[in-house]
């Protein structure tokens, strides 16, 4: 299947966009995009493998870490081609099943990632106000299973919104703001009434994302009353210490994520440039800043990534230190 190219057609396609009015600079925008794209696959890349071969990072905060590394792995992957296919070849054209397909996966793996720093919140809440229920709770099972529940989540949200995409019709122009498919995007040239979808994106947005950034709000609520309970300012450090990573990680997905959806629904005057660089930047920052965040401010990460480069550097010994210390 031709996901994109050059030539027009009679049939339903979309014209992708990257950056309205600096078409001509494409070449060196390009630049540091691809710059972007490599940090966030090595990272995350580098992130999962380490919590793989070390045993010692074989629990519940580290499994979850690496889920969101792999969401950012695979929304990372779902707008790879069209970017770098708008900026290094110009390639604009892309079919509406292509387009439906690219959207599912890049709102699927969008709240994926919700869904997975909600878990990672319940982590941090277990493990500061009920630390003698946390290995009983969060055990291997248990993870598996919530893996597995908001996935199925995601796919039975996700999926009706590509269906209604797929019943309707659309205008002769639909050019994106985007180089990518974003459904705020697409649901403006649907004909007769795109308010129908609007509301189900608007609700998927409001259900899914706001949900979850309340009970993340919640749990940090519940652990500050927790934290300010402890007399001793060392513990207090400490155990603020462990969230500050994931408070990071909120931060950096749900502010572009909001601000680009309302910029879209509520704010049509918006530049296009504006809504263009909003857009990438919240599909590209996080899965960059992720691992960036966890490997500097994790002290189990960031030896164990010393420790494979070190391994990479002087085989023999080493590799027998990273795989059999815990042995």
């Amino acid at each position: 299947m031709v996901i994109f190219n050059n030539t027009t057609s009679s049939s339903p396609n979309f014209l992708l966009t990257a950056f309205p009015g600096l078409e001509l600079a494409h070449v060196w925008i390009s630049i540091p995009v691809c710059c972007l794209y490599i940090i966030a696959l090595l990272g995350n890349s580098m992130i999962l493998f380490v919590i793989v071969i070390e045993r010692s990072l074989h629990k519940p905060m580290y499994y979850f870490l690496s889920m969101l590394s792999t969401v950012d792995l695979c929304l990372t992957i779902s707008t790879l081609p069209t970017v770098l296919g708008v900026l290094w070849f110009h390639a604009r054209e892309i079919s509406l099943k292509a387009c439906l397909i690219q959207m599912f996966f890049v709102h699927g793996f969008s709240f994926l990632e919700s869904s997975v720093l909600v878990a990672m919140a319940f982590d941090r809440f277990m493990a500061i106000c009920n630390p003698l229920k946390y290995a009983t709770v969060f055990t291997d099972m248990i993870i598996l299973v919530i893996g597995l529940v908001i996935c199925l989540r995601q796919v039975i949200f996700t999926f009706p919104m590509v269906l209604v995409l797929k019943s309707v019709s659309f205008h002769s122009d639909k050019e994106l703001s985007h180089p990518f498919c974003y459904h705020p995007d697409m649901i403006k040239y649907t004909y007769p009434s795109p308010w129908i979808n609007n509301f189900w994106g608007m609700f998927l947005q409001l259900y899914l994302t706001g949900t979850d950034l309340l009970f993340i709000l919640f749990s940090y609520v519940l652990i500050l009353r927790t934290v300010l309970r402890i007399v001793a300012p060392k513990k207090q450090q400490k155990a603020l210490s462990t969230c500050v990573c994931h408070i990071c990680a909120v931060t950096v997905f749900y502010v572009p994520m909001i601000s680009l959806s309302f910029t879209h629904r509520l704010l049509s005057s918006t530049p296009r440039v504006v809504c263009s660089i909003l857009a990438n930047v919240y599909l590209i920052l996080p899965p960059v800043l992720n691992p960036i965040i966890y490997s500097l401010k994790t002290k189990a990460i960031r030896q164990a990534m010393l420790q494979l480069l070190q391994f990479k550097g002087s085989r023999g010994p080493s590799v027998r230190h990273l795989r059999g210390r815990w042995d």
